[in-house]
């Protein structure tokens, strides 16, 4: 279980950071001129160069011109990042410019010019990879830095020696345009798709929203068919509610493909609609929200054969091995809970749930398997078939249907509630909040607590238990699994940013009001058939992700190679001109 295979996307995440605030790197940019300036000052005797002109006012420049220009052509750039780049790129000018101190102050023109070049080249890097993937529309904001450097350098040392900086642009310029190149060759084979678009595309999720990166994972994408499980409880004097199983991921990430599936549900149902994880992993991500649309509208179809039943047997819990099972029967449908808790409880492959499902055809037509997906312990692959842990899912639920079919029915009341908690998403809190069902028959409440989230922190679902306990006789405790909450990564559980003794008040607080809210009910189960779903494609997030970490491990070789290269061509071309 704490094989990294199938998280390998998360790891990505190291490579990301947020740039600091832009007067913070202009102010850097202004003293590290002046700094330049006092410490040369012998120099500037023997040859007439400023620290200021050379590199803040390209840097100033740069920073100025680069978001309008970039903005100007339909994409972004924030002011922050343009500032970082300018002072990144002015700090390796003068590096490779006083390099050329070593040799003497007479070689200071040729590693002035070669640090323009350099400059160039890394921007040109930097905006295709975080801006616009296009090559040619990125040189005029590639050179906003490097060319008022040669305005600078002329006036400096002599017209001529424009030239040779106007060559050194062209070799840079089509150095880092090859390692553009070949950065983007391995997605490209593999899945037909720009990898410096698809970063593109990732940014400007995080800046501002968009969401261009559907068109890509809709590329990769590949249609499905999946079963959904739906219970309707009709009640006498009150809103009806619908418990309704997606064998489907909330993902990838943020509002990006499925990623907020439960709330979509819940709004465009008429009925209070509960959304709890079924069985799949990030393999059946919807490519895009767009496709949530066909699984409302299955439960839409699925109505039609609703068939209303007014028994329900007493809840029941079982074990076997690690997994735990609260099962409960309604008419001709059972619906069964499970947790590893406090063992992980990550997401079980699709193929799973179905195996399960087939098995519980034998005494219900309507099997509603819930993953509680209620105890996160580190990122995790998903539950594979053949497993052990998987073999004890299977057996469990076996028991648990098996028992089922045998207990009595008796008459039933429902009680619903529902609270959205002031927590954001990042502290781990989905739009949805939390939603309680109580269910009383025989004499017996049992609770059904669902959080808006993405797992729980360890030992949460216990300390959430003990105190719901105190009031019903059997309960458990469930996430939606919502990856509305993970933008950068996929930890982010209810109880690891917010202590759960805070919220627990205001869990209490739900399931006394739906204890007070219970009605007598009647149950119509169904299952819906969820047609030509696009999701992900077995395996796709796997490959991406290992595709991708293999070209990062080949950038930075690949990226001396390519200095080294236009080093020695920039002396050639210096020995030649001079």
């Amino acid at each position: 279980m704490e094989t990294p295979s199938d998280v390998k996307l998360g790891q990505l995440t190291k490579y990301l950071f947020s740039a600091p605030s832009w007067p913070v790197s202009l102010i850097i940019l202004i003293v590290l001129g002046i700094v330049i300036d006092g410490a040369s000052a012998r120099a500037w005797v023997y040859v007439p160069f400023s620290g200021t002109l050379a590199f803040t006012l390209p840097a100033i420049a740069a920073f100025l011109f680069t978001k309008p220009i970039i903005e100007y052509s339909g994409k972004t750039m924030t002011w922050n990042r343009s500032a970082l780049l300018a002072l990144a790129c002015t700090i390796f000018g003068v590096i490779i410019t006083f390099a050329s101190l070593a040799g003497g102050i007479r070689y200071l023109p040729l590693f002035y010019g070669i640090s323009l070049g350099f400059v160039f080249g890394l921007r040109l890097f930097v905006l295709v990879a975080i801006s616009d993937y296009r090559l040619h529309r990125m040189i005029l904001p590639a050179l906003s830095q490097s060319g008022i450097g040669v305005i600078v350098g002329v006036f400096l040392f002599s017209p001529g020696w424009a030239v040779f900086a106007i060559v050194l642009h062209i070799v840079f310029g089509l150095g880092f345009a090859t390692l553009v190149w070949l950065i983007e060759r391995p997605l490209y084979r593999a899945f037909h798709i720009r990898g410096l678009a698809f970063v593109n595309a990732f940014i400007a999720n995080m800046t501002d929203g968009s969401k261009e990166m559907e068109n890509f994972f809709r590329q990769i994408g590949e249609e499905i068919f999946v079963p959904q499980v739906c219970l309707f409880f009709n009640r006498q004097q009150k809103k009806p509610l619908l418990f309704t199983i997606p064998n489907l991921h909330p993902g990838p990430m943020g509002e990006i493909g499925g990623g907020n599936l439960p709330r979509v549900i819940y709004d465009h149902m008429e009925e209070e609609s509960m959304v709890p994880h079924g069985c799949a992993s990030h393999d059946f991500n919807l490519v895009s929200e767009s496709e949530i649309d066909k699984v409302i509208e299955a439960i839409e179809r699925s109505k039609k054969d609703r068939v209303y039943t007014p028994g329900a047997t007493r809840s029941s819990r079982l074990s076997f091995g690690s997994v735990q099972i609260l099962y409960q029967r309604f008419g001709d449908a059972v619906l069964m809970i499970t947790t590893r808790s406090p063992k992980m409880t990550e997401d079980l492959d699709y193929s799973i749930g179905m195996a399960i499902m087939a098995e519980g055809h034998r005494w219900f037509p309507h099997v509603a398997f819930v993953d509680a997906h209620n105890c996160m312990c580190d990122l995790s692959t998903a539950v594979l078939p053949a497993t052990l842990t998987a073999t004890e899912y299977q057996n469990g639920a076996i028991l648990a249907m098996e028992a089922s079919s045998t207990n009595a029915l008796d008459r039933f009341s429902v009680g619903y509630a529902h609270e959205h908690l002031p927590y954001s998403r990042e502290q781990g809190f989905g739009d949805l909040g939390i939603q309680v069902m109580v269910v009383e028959t025989s004499g017996q409440k049992t609770a059904y607590v669902l959080f808006d989230g993405n797992n729980m922190a360890v030992s949460v679902r216990e300390v959430l238990l003990k105190k719901i306990l105190t009031v019903v006789d059997e309960a458990e405790v469930m996430t939606t699994d919502s990856h509305v909450v993970n933008t950068i990564t996929g930890k982010n559980p209810v109880g690891m940013e917010v202590p759960v003794e805070v919220f627990l008040p205001a869990v209490m607080r739900i399931v006394h009001e739906a204890i007070d809210d219970l009605e007598p009910a009647e149950c119509a189960a169904t299952t819906a058939q969820c047609e030509h779903i696009v999701v992900f494609g077995s395996n796709r997030i796997s490959q991406l992700a290992s595709t991708v970490n293999a070209m990062l491990i080949f950038v930075a070789p690949l990226s001396l190679a390519m200095l080294l290269l236009a080093f020695f061509l920039s002396l050639a071309a210096y020995v030649l001109m001079v």
